[in-house]
């Protein structure tokens, strides 16, 4: 089956959301979801969106907060850009029905998070993501001009190179003219061609064996766009989130948010001690990189499988007030937050790197944007400041829909591309290899490749990657699409860009901490 429409998204976070919503005003929108509209990475976001909104904060600061998390890789242009504009974007988010919490004199509850000189953090409660997802999904559902396909895979863009003609990474002429989607109610490939394709998939959680991800996070946009000859950076940089409840087993792990210990909330060892003064002046509301290896170097020495965070010096009822899923979440797993220290242990949670994009959304390859979690725009430097990433989202989707509303009249679908080719393929009676390959991936990525690495263990999970990759190959070659094959190839894909752009890196950086350059250093790169 071969479709048109005038803009393609894939993905259905905010990002994806946001833009159907301002480009639905000027063509048809087919917006792609591999699962239900309302799971996404925005749904978990629990602590909020960043943004100036009353003094003593000012733009300055929120600039500053957020070079300074970034360990000096941030695009200074970009973040004052992101940051001026994001009040009318979250402005934009209210009038589309988004409440975030008030105090009793009316002016919005701003929290604070590590990093943040200032409260500016908006939220509602402790599911500020959710309320975002729940609002922005109520809206498209009715817009006569989306068409909302759930329970479809993006499975790779469509360029020249389907047309059979040569595609390199060096080239600047490459286009996309749409994707093949898997359908996974009935294994069909489609062909869905667009005028703009926009790739809002998130981020890659799961290559990790700990994450505070959904499942459907395993790194499909970065992987397309690779595959497809677009440029990635900044892979290296995998955000783990300091506290993740540790509850061994469950997947994904449920997040403690930041918020919490802007709330005043204390990390402290196994056995009740306060440790974060070791490591920063800021101690527990210091940047996520640098929480999360203090984290990680205390269970090492201590041999512990995870640190406390205690809550039990604040005013219960507030802290209930604020945090009431956190407190139901663990009193089912019997333990009072008002009463007693939350285990919490790191888990991977957002991707600093992704498709390269310039200040409109727009990737290497011409006619495709990309948006939220799966870019990389000069933000986020080597470390994200807590809860800018849904600022970032809102900002470039408000940003690409500008430019491409602009650019659709003037492009005409490409109506040669060849419908996916099935020839040959069977469903496969392997799905063990499948499954199996799966954990290895998880496994090779969090032991070697987690949040303290050496070249020894790049070198090591780059050659077991290897292995895992050409096994693979082949079964995706003779098999039946099915999305564990489909996810499972995007993973092997991402995982090898992490690894080879953290060998390329020859000191400490931010997130990518290696014990062979334990100091930071000014290098050429940067």
């Amino acid at each position: 089956m071969i479709k048109e429409t005038d803009f393609l998204v894939i993905g259905s976070g905010i990002a994806g959301l946001s833009f159907a919503l301002k480009v639905a005003e000027h063509g048809k929108v087919i917006l792609i979801s591999k699962t239900t509209l309302e799971e996404s990475n925005t749904k978990y976001a629990q602590g909020g969106i960043a943004a100036v909104t009353y003094e003593p904060d000012n733009f300055e600061k929120h600039v500053e907060d957020t070079m300074g998390a970034g360990d000096g890789l941030c695009n200074r242009k970009i973040v004052e850009m992101v940051v001026q504009e994001a009040p009318a974007q979250i402005k934009q988010l209210i009038e589309w029905g988004v409440n975030f919490d008030q105090n009793e004199k009316g002016k919005y509850d701003l929290g604070r998070e590590g990093g943040h000189s200032e409260y500016r953090v908006l939220h509602h409660k402790d599911n500020t993501g959710e309320e975002i997802q729940n609002s922005l999904v109520n809206r498209v559902k009715s817009h006569k001009n989306i068409e909302l396909l759930e329970n479809h895979f993006a499975v790779d863009i469509i360029t020249q190179h389907h047309l059979g003609k040569l595609v390199k990474r060096s080239h600047k002429d490459t286009e996309c003219y749409g994707a093949y989607v898997l359908n996974l109610k009935n294994d069909q490939v489609d062909t869905y061609l667009s005028k703009i394709t926009l790739i809002a998939t998130g981020g890659t959680g799961n290559l990790y064996d700990t994450t505070t991800n959904p499942k459907i996070a395993t790194g499909d946009g970065v992987a397309m766009v690779y595959r497809a000859k677009g440029i990635i950076e900044n892979m290296e940089f995998i955000q783990f989130h300091p506290t993740s409840l540790y509850n061994p087993g469950v997947k994904p792990s449920f997040l403690i948010t930041e918020a919490l210990r802007g709330f005043g909330a204390i990390l402290k060892t196994f056995d009740g001690k306060e440790f974060m003064h070791k490591y920063d002046k800021r101690e527990s509301l210091a940047p996520r990189d640098i929480v999360a290896r203090a984290i990680d170097h205390e269970m090492k020495i201590s041999g512990s499988d995870h640190v406390l965070l205690d809550a039990t010096h604040l005013d219960s009822e507030k802290l209930k007030e604020h945090f009431p899923n956190i407190y139901k979440k663990c009193l089912s797993l019997n333990i009072d937050i008002t009463k007693d220290p939350i285990p919490v242990i790191p888990a991977a949670h957002y991707m600093c790197g992704g498709i390269k994009v310039d200040k409109n959304g727009c990737s290497t390859i011409n006619r495709l944007y990309a948006a939220g979690e799966v870019s990389s725009t000069g933000l986020h430097g080597a470390n994200r400041l807590a809860s800018n990433s849904l600022s970032e989202a809102v900002v470039y989707a408000d940003r690409a829909a500008k430019h491409t509303i602009s650019r659709t009249n003037h492009i005409k679908i490409n109506k040669n591309i060849p419908e996916w080719d099935t020839k040959g393929a069977t469903y496969t009676e392997e799905m063990i290899m499948i499954t199996q390959n799966y954990k290895e991936v998880q496994q090779i990525m969090s032991n070697y490749v987690g949040i303290v690495r050496s070249n020894l263990r790049l070198e090591r999970a780059l050659r077991r990657l290897e292995i895992i990759y050409k096994e693979t190959e082949e079964l995706y070659q003779k098999s039946i699409l099915s999305q564990k094959l489909c996810e499972l190839r995007n993973l092997i894909n991402v995982g090898y860009l992490i690894i080879k752009m953290a060998q390329d890196i020859h000191e400490s950086r931010g997130l990518h901490y290696t014990i062979d350059y334990p100091k930071k250093h000014t290098v050429s790169e940067f």
